[in-house]
């Protein structure tokens, strides 16, 4: 009998997959949808830098902005910092925070009515009589930073006995105040024991610090005319010959200067 013819049954080619890579078919896949774009090498480079070059264009605008911002600002503009509460002063006079403003306050007082001050501090109050008729730039400006409670934490940062006693200067050092000076404001009111005025640079014709003030302790005549005295201690003599001496000019870490608590201002 003849043989059956056999048939040669072809093996087919198997697909073989190397670990790590993709098949011919597995790197044909299309991404669907927003994937595209990724698929898409020369789209997907220039997204890339279109929004970094977005990016740069944006950070260098709000750099420049902002430079020309601090460049064109005002000293003292607005209120920058809070004054802390009494109590949280340094031992050198210095507050922990500071106001500053970017022009003497608008004037607010009646100079037909009487102003009374309490300055309340760690060794008792001072209450003063403000002449308002006499130094109206001046009373109006000590109203006004009372009111703020500007004064509340500052120190006596200098007491020299027989001589002054000064305050209102936030920084302690003597060279503070809140961001703006007073045109100088002449009075006729001899410089004396219980007096309150203005301090100021020595200088002929420098204008009053914006905050700053001393009492006299003694008759000082050589400053008749060239301080501005806006006020007369009615009551508290005694607590001013009781601040704690300093002289930060001539000392060496002096003793902590009698802190102020707090200023109040009623008017009748």
């Amino acid at each position: 009998m003849p043989r059956k013819k056999q048939i040669v049954q072809t093996q087919k080619r198997r697909k073989v997959y190397t670990p790590g890579q993709l098949s011919g078919d597995a790197m044909q896949v299309k991404p669907k949808g927003a994937f595209k774009v990724f698929s898409n090498y020369k789209l997907f480079a220039i997204i890339g830098a279109i929004v970094l070059i977005g990016g740069i264009g944006i950070s260098a605008f709000y750099s420049n902005t902002s430079k020309k911002s601090a460049a064109n600002s005002v000293r003292g503009a607005g209120v920058t910092k809070a004054t802390p509460e009494a109590g949280s002063t340094s031992v050198t006079g210095a507050q922990a925070t500071i106001k500053q403003y970017t022009a003497p306050p608008a004037m607010a007082i009646d100079p037909g009515k009487t102003y009374t001050a309490t300055i309340k501090t760690e060794k008792g109050d001072i209450v003063v009589q403000l002449l308002a008729k006499e130094a109206p730039n001046a009373v109006n400006n000590f109203v006004f930073l009372a009111g703020e409670h500007f004064y509340d934490g500052v120190t006596f940062y200098r007491v020299i006995p027989d001589f002054v006693a000064q305050s209102g200067d936030p920084s302690g050092t003597g060279s503070g105040g809140p961001g703006y000076d007073l045109p100088f404001e002449p009075t006729t009111a001899p410089v004396k024991a219980g007096v309150l005025a203005m301090a100021k640079p020595d200088q002929a014709g420098a204008p009053n610090n914006g905050s700053q003030f001393f009492f006299a302790l003694t008759d000082i005549p050589t400053q008749d005319g060239k301080s501005t005295v806006f006020g007369t201690v009615v009551s508290g003599q005694d607590v001013l010959q009781q601040l704690q001496s300093r002289d930060p000019q001539k000392e060496q870490n002096p003793e902590p200067g009698t802190r102020v608590e707090s200023v109040t201002v009623t008017s009748s």
